[in-house]
């Protein structure tokens, strides 16, 4: 496919996806909830059709193989296996509910999202805090403030965190070199912090049955069923390492035209091999009690496979560079401060672990990661560019949806797509803006 000749234009099913996404669920719930897929399929086509005229078809299909086999697949096995690991591990007891517990939730999982990456420490958080703040009338706050600290901003001080950093890992990135962000991490961690706890506050005594909440935390006691499921979620974690680690060193096999490496494969026959397990063996006692259900997941299965699909035109475009239709966009990045917006806007609505990419080899690349690990500022812009600003919208980190769904199934009524953006544009983009002016 001639990726200079493509044109803005086939970026509308995207815009289209997105308005659909932003819309659906709040005009027509029910169609949304029983055609999503469809939907998804629709827009997908309307970028496909008119590129089978314009390309040949080998070189269409070449990309989209390519696309699945090296982007989607292994994004919905990784996102997929922790989502069913996860739902066997039940926390008994109330880790949310007050304003205090709540808030010291999320700084705990904004930390665990480095450790179990941010779909893992979702998954494992998402439901205790959904059962903390069942009684309260007011809670879809909490549920956006873990969006944007668990479920995004926490996974920036490993490789493990979050998909970008894993890829910077891949191309030579020190492990412990993104630890470089935590300056950055701990200072917005600690402002939603504390914004949270004062929005929380508010809500709480506008309640009138506070002395219920308090005698309900007390009356339950904390403990964990489902141990075995935090054995494999490490494992899983181990053999995302791993497969990091070794590289192409098992070398490649070719798959359809594609290059894969053997540990790769490897590691999502694991991964899968692991949720297996989890299904296997978790009672359904368990899953029960987290209200398990697989609509979340295929819902997001299917509509990033729509998102995917659409974005191929634009992140050609983007890899045109300078010469392509956004080469404006490419040539005026120059400045740490301008890495760390052109990265984190694009983030917010494209795949942020390609965008990690992109602007990586705007900067140099491979070659020239030597000079930028030593002056860490350019690198640390992308890094924390595309980490922090995936929580600027549904769509920025998979995590994200995946948190809403439940919390909609736990009969939370989330924000619409547009009034998420609010919250963030509001809350999140004030912060990020203080964080590029004072460390970039």
């Amino acid at each position: 496919m001639a990726e200079a000749h493509l044109s803005l234009l086939y970026g509308l099913p995207f815009a289209g996806l997105l308005l659909c996404i932003a819309t659906g669920p709040v005009l027509f719930a029910h169609a949304w909830e029983h055609h999503h897929g469809k939907i998804a399929a629709f827009w997908a086509a309307c970028f496909l059709i008119p590129a089978l005229f314009q390309f040949p078809a080998g070189e269409v299909a070449h990309k989209l193989i390519h696309l699945a086999l090296i982007d989607y697949v292994p994004f919905v096995v990784l996102v997929g296996s922790l989502y069913v690991t996860a739902g066997g591990i039940v926390v008994d007891g109330r880790l949310a509910g007050t304003p205090a517990r709540t808030t010291a939730l999320l700084g705990v999982g904004a930390f665990l999202a480095s450790v179990l990456g941010t779909t893992g420490a979702s998954m494992v958080l998402v439901r205790p805090l959904l059962k903390g703040i069942s009684s309260r009338r007011r809670k879809a706050h909490s549920v956006v403030f873990f969006i944007f600290l668990v479920s995004n901003i926490g996974g920036s001080l490993t490789p493990i965190g979050d998909p970008p950093l894993f890829l910077g890992f891949l191309h030579g990135v020190p492990f412990l070199w993104t630890f470089h962000s935590i300056g950055p991490m701990l200072f917005l961690t600690a402002s939603l912090l504390v914004i949270h706890f004062a929005l929380d506050l508010k809500a709480w005594n506008a309640e009138t049955d506070r002395t219920h909440h308090f005698v309900e935390d007390k009356a339950v006691g904390f403990g964990i069923r489902g141990k075995r499921n935090i054995v494999l979620l490490l494992l899983m974690v181990l053999s995302v390492l791993a497969s990091g680690l070794i590289g192409s060193g098992l070398g490649t096999v070719t798959v359809l035209g594609t290059a894969l490496d053997w540990s790769g494969i490897l590691r999502d026959v694991l991964l899968l091999i692991l949720a297996a397990l989890s299904l296997r063996h978790t009672p359904a006692r368990l899953h029960k009690a987290n209200s398990f259900s697989w609509s979340p997941i295929q819902e997001v299965a299917t509509l990033f496979a729509g998102i995917f699909v659409c974005l191929l035109p634009l992140m050609s475009i983007l890899q045109e560079g300078s010469q392509g239709a956004l080469g404006w966009l490419v040539a005026s990045v120059r400045t740490p401060l301008q890495y760390f917006w052109a990265t984190g806007i694009l983030s917010s609505f494209l795949d942020n672990a390609p965008t990690y990419l992109l602007f990586f080899n705007v900067a140099g690349g491979d070659a020239a990661l030597p000079r930028m690990i030593a002056e860490h500022t350019t690198l640390l812009a992308i890094s924390c560019g595309a980490v922090f600003m995936g929580a600027n919208s549904y769509i920025g980190n998979a995590p994200n949806f995946l948190v809403r769904n439940l919390a909609e199934e736990h009969g939370i009524r989330m924000p619409s797509f547009g009034g998420y953006l609010l919250w963030s544009g509001c809350i999140l983009v004030p912060l990020l803006a203080l964080t590029g002016w004072i460390f970039f």
